[in-house]
């Protein structure tokens, strides 16, 4: 100790060993700032070490190192090494190692602490009372806390304030608020402890109410806090108005716009309608300092006006781009449809950005739906596990509707097998709606009884899967009783959704008199897909005076609607009216209505190839169509006879026979039997309705090369296996 303190020691210098120990300890404690915090500390805890009568100032300024630094739990330690050497602490030692036990929630180490305090007299002083009520304000405990606060002989601002915090943080807000009332004197913490608190309870014009009290009625002018807070509030009701107005007053009083008030303003303007005022501010302010909040407004403001380019280019210029920046630019491109953009961003995460968590793979895993890309969804799936995020409610329900949407049933069932302990109601609805998009009715509606007996509570989409279910199988009766269910138990106020369900229910079952008085009954006004529901079935049931009313009723809503006319005119056509139907297709024509046109598309090796009816584009049309009048001769040896009927224009038979041929999912079929191994499932995609023709062959496909073809059209899957499909013929 000599030699480290002093090569020649003067003499009676050894008393004052312990004191020049001290100041470098000290001295090694306040310049941790600009040196590396754990060489500095330990220098600080070896020359502690060396001291060979400690006494509470040594203690102390060690203890007061380590929370300074961060170091909690070496605090709390050392304190607990201080009381075993019998050293007694001071106020200053109990005010730093309650801040330690505050910040790492150690509850227990603070309440015995809180007895020492009371063994050595120290309550009575401020320091420590505050920091005992911050102590317990942390770790929750507002009884205790309140306790503090009472016996408090005498109180600083910084006293109130804690409770004013508490009461906030446990959604005491009117507590708070009488707090507030009674402080004697209010610093700017008072106030944006209110403001802050408001704003996180929602109760956005409260907190602007109190602001302009604090402009009004106070001397204190607001600070950071204050004005990030109230531009929070002012982004909640979306008042572009008002945040001009406090925008303007920011400019008045010369405040720095920087750090969380630039990130405030930008939020602001992007919620409330002012984008383009935003984005000349991050161009005024920079682009560096933007947060994650302020940068997902920003993108969410570009997401509604279509336009993603711009957004983009923010977070490529983004400083800290961490997980929630990435996560919001996927789900950015997945709320403007692009979802191969989505996909190349999430790859460029994952080779060079942070690990992706349960949001981002939950983002990315609803992009895979939109493109039902099985082989893709089955490696993110991977992912997940080896993260431990498969775990996760949400990427476990966002895997059962990848795997639905991909045709793998079996897949979604395993997911939600697997979450069995963790199921909430969106597990549930999702396996629901799987079960019934592939038609497995019966299946999603036992599934739906057993949410009912576990209690689980059924939300409203929850029972659009349920209805959906029964209009599937045909399950009339019990598609009633569950909508009147929905209403009279659960209190559910049916929605468009519902009403569409059940008037698609009435009208496959034939009972179309009754779906057009459903529509007619119905307490809001019907829309497009409720009249295109009924229009459909009419279609199936040639019924020609209900149809001419659903399509002028549907042409109402929507003048352009092409489907309304094509439908009217296959209506006519199938019923043998063709100068009827060539008068909605001239009178389509002079209006310049489009048909949407059907096309059907198949994933091979994660490239995605698409037809069209009779298409020759595709570069191995030799083959397919070489492979498809194969197939065509081979279901017809079988028994197989063309639909004619299905072709509703007025030609002959052999052209109508070449019609059919080449409709677009049989062209991806003949792509797909050239393009798979034998005994491979097929996995086609059409954007509309699969016709009676196809339907029919594709069954008779599926016997004749001994595979499982899943096709998915607008409205559901069909698994044709063995000759049979799973929706017994009745879709």
């Amino acid at each position: 100790m000599q030699r480290l303190l002093c090569p020649n020691p003067l003499p009676g210098s050894m008393e004052l060993m312990p004191f020049l120990c001290f100041l470098v300890i000290i001295s090694g404690c306040k310049c941790l700032a600009s040196l590396p915090y754990q060489g500095k500390i330990g220098k600080a805890r070896r020359l502690f070490d060396e001291i060979p009568d400690r006494d509470s100032v040594a203690w102390t300024t060690m203890i007061v190192g380590y929370n300074q630094m961060g170091l909690f739990e070496s605090a709390i330690k050392m304190f607990v090494e201080m009381v075993k050497d019998k050293v007694t602490p001071t106020q200053f030692t109990i005010t730093n190692v309650l801040s330690s036990c505050a910040a790492t929630g150690a509850l227990g180490i603070g309440k015995k602490v809180h007895s020492f305090i009371v063994k050595l007299g120290l309550n009575g002083y401020i320091p420590v009372g505050n920091s005992l009520l911050n102590m317990y304000a942390k770790a929750g405990d507002l009884v205790m806390a309140q306790i503090i606060f009472d016996r408090m002989r005498l109180r600083s601002i910084s006293s109130w304030n804690i409770m004013i915090c508490l009461y906030m943080r446990s959604g005491n807000v009117a507590l708070a608020l009488a707090q507030f009332k009674q402080m004697s004197e209010r610093d700017i913490v008072s106030w944006n402890s209110m403001i802050a608190g408001y704003n996180q309870h929602g109760l956005d014009m409260e907190a602007l109410e109190l602001f302009y009290s604090l402009l009004r009625d106070s001397s204190l002018k607001p600070d950071r806090f204050t004005l990030a807070s109230i531009l929070s509030a002012c982004a909640n009701v979306e008042n572009l108005n008002l945040g001009k107005q406090i925008h303007s007053y920011i400019i008045r009083i010369q405040f720095d716009l920087s750090g969380v008030v630039q990130n405030a303003l930008v939020s602001m303007y992007a919620k409330s309608g002012g984008l383009e005022i935003a984005q000349r501010v991050v161009e005024h302010s920079g682009i560096s300092d933007l947060d994650v909040i302020a940068f997902t407004a920003l993108l969410d403001g570009y997401v509604k006006l279509g336009d993603i380019a711009p957004a983009r280019q923010i977070f490529d210029s983004l400083r800290d781009r961490d997980v929630i920046a990435w996560t919001a630019m996927i789900v950015g491109y997945l709320q403007n449809g692009l979802n191969d953009d989505a996909m190349e961003l999430f790859r460029k995460m994952a080779n060079e950005g942070p690990q992706p968590n349960s949001f981002t793979l939950a983002a990315i895993l609803s992009v895979i739906s939109n493109v039902a890309s099985l082989n893709h969804g089955k490696q993110i799936h991977a992912s997940a596990i080896r993260s431990g995020e498969h775990l996760s409610v949400s990427v476990g329900n966002a895997l059962i509707t990848m795997y639905a949407k991909a045709g793998s049933i079996n897949g979604a069932r395993k997911v939600f097998n697997l979450i069995c302990w963790n199921k909430d109601t969106v597990s549930w609805t999702s396996m629901i709606i799987a079960l019934a998009q592939h038609g497995l009715g019966e299946e999603a509606i036992k599934l739906f009884e057993k949410m009912l007996a576990l209690n689980i509570e059924p939300d409203h989409i929850t029972y659009v899967g349920v209805l959906s279910a029964c209009t599937h199988v045909g399950l009339v009766e019990q598609g009633r009783s569950y909508f009147n269910l929905m209403v009279s138990v659960h209190k559910i106020e049916p929605t468009l959704s519902h009403y569409a369900c059940m008037i698609d229910m009435l009208g496959r079952a034939g009972l179309l008199q009754e779906a057009f008085n459903f529509i007619e009954e119905m307490p809001v006004e019907p829309d497009v897909i409720a009249w295109g529901s009924l229009l459909s079935s009419c279609k199936v049931y040639k019924n020609i005076d209900l149809a001419k009313v659903a399509a002028e009723r549907l042409l109402l809503i929507q003048p352009d609607n092409g489907g309304a006319y094509s439908a009217l005119a296959n209506v006519y056509s199938a019923c043998g009216k063709w100068e009827d139907a060539a008068k909605i297709r001239k009178l389509m024509k002079d209006r310049g209505v489009k048909k949407e046109q059907g096309f059907s598309w198949v994933q091979i090796q994660n490239k995605v190839h698409v037809f069209g009816a009779e298409d020759g584009r595709h570069p191995q049309k030799d083959e397919i169509y070489k492979m498809m009048d194969k197939i065509w001769k081979d279901i017809k040896k079988m028994g197989f006879v063309p639909d004619t009927e299905s072709v509703l224009h007025d030609l002959e038979e052999e052209v109508k026979d070449k019609l059919l041929r080449y409709h677009s999912e049989k062209l991806a079929i003949a792509f797909g039997l050239i393009s798979t191994p034998e005994n491979t499932t097929l996995r086609i995609m059409k954007n509309l309705r699969v016709c009676n023709d196809c339907h029919t062959a594709i069954k008779f496909v599926s016997k004749l090369v001994g595979r499982e073809i899943i096709v998915r059209d607008v409205t559901r899957f069909h698994h044709f296996k063995d000759g049979f499909c799973s929706c017994r013929d009745y879709w």
